[in-house]
């Protein structure tokens, strides 16, 4: 019996020296695929899942959501939406695009599932999500901006290609007039 202790904990040290130079020898070939043209594994896809939801549950939390009625806050964020927003998520009357069809994962076509949880919309577009294509817009844009554009994500699911154009339509012609 007191021979078996050290030679179970010998064999588990080697046994994770053997897996940890298996992970590294992999690490450092490039084994690993990180094409976008190429979807991750089940596992690997699974648990980045299940890690950025938890991780925006998290950083999400607590924070106070402000009054989203507002006709001209939903105004404000339809226009910042239509200039930054649509070539990735979509709108009504839009399937897709050029640049949705190359990101890997797919953004989630906002117009079909809306943002159901305004605080955890807040926290994505101020903070962005790594390795999505999702950027932090919070570097370039204040909090009533980033705000109005989650009240106007609380009604796009709501609305028609013709009512997103009419809505939209008074946009200014670039971004940086949206501001």
């Amino acid at each position: 019996m007191s021979k078996l202790i050290p030679t179970m904990l010998a064999g588990a040290a080697a046994a994770i020296l053997v897996a940890s130079a298996g992970l590294a020898g992999f690490w450092w070939t490039g084994g690993y695929n990180v094409a976008a043209d190429e979807a991750h594994s089940r596992p690997v896809a699974s648990a980045l899942t299940s890690m950025r939801e938890r991780s925006i549950s998290a950083r999400a939390q607590g924070i106070p959501v402000p009054d989203l009625d507002a006709p001209q806050m939903v105004a404000a964020g339809a226009r910042q939406y239509a200039q930054m927003c649509v070539q990735c998520h979509l709108a009504p009357g839009k399937d897709d695009s050029d640049l949705r069809k190359g990101l890997n994962p797919q953004p989630p076509n906002l117009h079909m599932h809306g943002a159901h949880d305004p605080a955890r919309a807040f926290w994505v577009i101020k903070h962005g999500v790594k390795m999505t294509g999702m950027p932090a817009w919070g570097y370039t844009h204040d909090d009533e901006t980033l705000w109005s554009m989650v009240a106007f994500l609380q009604r796009l699911p709501k609305l028609s290609p013709t009512e997103f154009e009419q809505l939209t339509r008074q946009s200014p012609s670039t971004h940086q007039e949206a501001q």
